[in-house]
């Protein structure tokens, strides 16, 4: 089976799961009671399926859906301010057609691309348990086996560094000798011709305060494309 259709039965999957009880009540609950700006509209309220370009060459991995964003979209990081951040950067860098996302019917087509994360579901105060992180690993873990071209994933978030290097390993994959750590920028080479880069996550706290700015997200991103450019040269 092709990896396209592989990845459209992994998204069914996860769009279809309630491992976790108290993710599954949050997330109802806040699709039924929503906030008064978005009192019009119909919540999605499921869990989120990564989306994407199936022959990506790069992978973002994220944390979890935002409650009135990606909880309300359907789609991760569309509808809320991580997302207004990060798409800008995406489109000027080619990852993306446009540069900014609404809606999952908005027109936006990421190009050479996916978007993921380590927990599926919005999680209350933006926290998920460890219980939930590992009930959630297996879609990450299938993931990085299906996306078989990725030459460069961008970890947004000490949290989805982290939970990248563990679904890694899950995937059967090595890790170098010395032990990954994160902070931004932080470049791992990993076995296998994958490299792996750490950024901030563009939440509104970090970008509010400066500690990640626009220029700093775009070199991380550009620094992909250079990684993911060199790596076609090679083959």
């Amino acid at each position: 089976m092709f990896p396209a259709e592989e990845l459209r039965r992994l998204q069914a999957a996860v769009i279809g799961c309630r491992r976790c009880p108290r993710l599954v009540t949050y997330r109802h609950q806040v699709a039924q009671t929503k906030v008064r700006r978005y009192r019009d509209e119909a919540y999605w309220g499921k869990p989120l399926p990564g989306f994407g370009d199936p022959a990506a060459t790069l992978l973002i991995v994220g944390l979890a859906p935002a409650a009135h964003g990606g909880n309300r979209t359907g789609r991760m990081f569309t509808g809320d301010r991580s997302g207004e951040f990060l798409f800008r950067v995406l489109h000027a860098a080619g990852f993306a057609n446009q540069p900014d996302s609404s809606s999952r019917d908005d027109g936006l087509h990421l190009r050479e691309c996916y978007i993921t994360a380590a927990v599926r579901c919005a999680p209350p105060a933006n926290k998920p348990t460890a219980e939930e992180f590992q009930a959630c690993r297996p879609f990450l873990v299938r993931e990085i086996l299906l996306l078989e071209r990725v030459r460069a994933v961008v970890a947004l978030g000490r949290i989805g560094f982290d939970a990248f290097l563990t679904a890694w390993t899950e995937a059967g994959r090595e890790l170098p000798a010395r032990p990954p750590r994160f902070s931004h920028g932080a470049q791992v080479e990993l076995p296998g011709g994958v490299t792996l880069l750490a950024s901030y996550h563009p939440s509104q706290r970090n970008t509010q305060t400066g500690l990640l700015t626009a220029a700093m997200f775009s070199r991380i991103f550009r620094r992909a494309r250079r990684l993911i450019s060199r790596a076609a040269g090679r083959r």
